[in-house]
């Protein structure tokens, strides 16, 4: 598969801060992939080398075989700073974004109109950008970031600000796009976001990178080694007769009111399974799988506290 993004050995500084750092990274074309990272880590402003707003100090940066500046007809960018022409309206404002990336006039009015339908605003063409709540405002900025049909589409913090259910829409819009082939890289703080979507991840923290793979192979290297349980009897003489089942290291309480098994490192855990099922009922019994946000700490911990970093980097968020 040839590769939609790709960055050797790029680093970008601002005055003494290091804000990237010998970055390396190749997102492929047609992936779906989610770019994680902690307050400051270097997201956005790799994000602004990939789209060419700003150029890196050192290293080499191609998008679409090429430099992003020649090629943002073919790229959908949806900005972490949220801005619209206010005093402008719905359709206007999108036409207008739409003939600068090179939209024929006669085919953007159906399209603006079937969009506006899709993201839940029929009929708001007329309505000026001011008059839409910061919810509105932010789907009209993702519209007029697609409104082109662009081959590559980079979205960052796309989620921030959205209450469940717009966030629920603008999950299934970019599922649906990435669907239709498109390669989509999306800069999020929403973990869970992240896991239910994309096909591969790229984690930084302080402007290098920590984790890059799929993200089955990221559950398969972070694997817990535990079980999640729920007796269906009484909990607690079942609890101490798994606990001396060989292989179990310890039985604890989730947040759910379930059992986790945590396994030894040479343990089969498909026999744990077969040993627990002997000791009596279950409601259930199922392998753990590593969160997003449990491979997030882990990778990140031990770091100094964000709050201790320059502020030139916070601001990068």
């Amino acid at each position: 598969m040839n590769d939609c993004i790709e960055l050797e050995s790029v680093g970008k500084r601002f005055g003494r801060t290091q804000a990237v750092e010998d970055l390396s990274l190749r997102i492929p074309m047609g992936s779906l992939c989610g770019f994680l990272g902690p307050n400051g880590a270097g997201k956005s402003t790799t994000i602004r080398m990939i789209m060419s707003i700003i150029r890196p100090d050192q290293g080499r940066l191609t998008v679409l075989g090429g430099d992003a500046i020649n090629r943002k007809d073919r790229i959908g960018y949806l900005p972490e700073e949220r801005g619209l022409y206010r005093r402008m309206r719905v359709g206007e404002y999108l036409g207008y974004i739409g003939r600068l990336k090179g939209v024929d006039s006669r085919t953007l009015r159906p399209r603006i109109s079937e969009w506006l339908e899709r993201i839940d605003l029929p009929g708001s063409e007329r309505s000026r950008c001011e008059e839409l709540s910061k919810g509105m405002q932010q789907k009209v900025q993702f519209l007029a970031a697609i409104i082109h049909d662009p081959e590559l589409i980079i979205l960052d913090e796309p989620f921030s600000g959205l209450d469940p259910v717009n966030a629920q829409l603008l999950n299934e819009l970019i599922s649906e796009l990435h669907a239709e082939g498109r390669t989509i890289l999306f800069s999020t703080h929403v973990l869970h976001q992240a896991e239910r979507m994309c096909d591969r991840i790229v984690l930084i923290d302080r402007g290098t990178k920590v984790l890059d793979d799929g993200l089955e192979e990221i559950r398969r290297r972070f694997d817990p080694r535990t079980l999640t349980a729920e007796p269906a009897g009484d909990r607690e003489p079942w609890r101490r007769s798994v606990t001396g089942i060989p292989g179990v290291a310890v039985v604890t309480d989730d947040d759910e009111g379930r059992l986790r098994i945590r396994l030894e490192d040479r343990a089969d855990p498909d026999e744990v399974m077969s040993a627990c099922l002997a000791m009596g009922p279950v409601r259930m019994i199922e392998r753990s799988r590593t969160s997003l946000d449990e491979v997030f700490v882990s990778l990140v911990a031990g770091r100094d506290d964000v709050a201790d970093r320059p502020e030139e980097v916070l601001a990068d968020a």
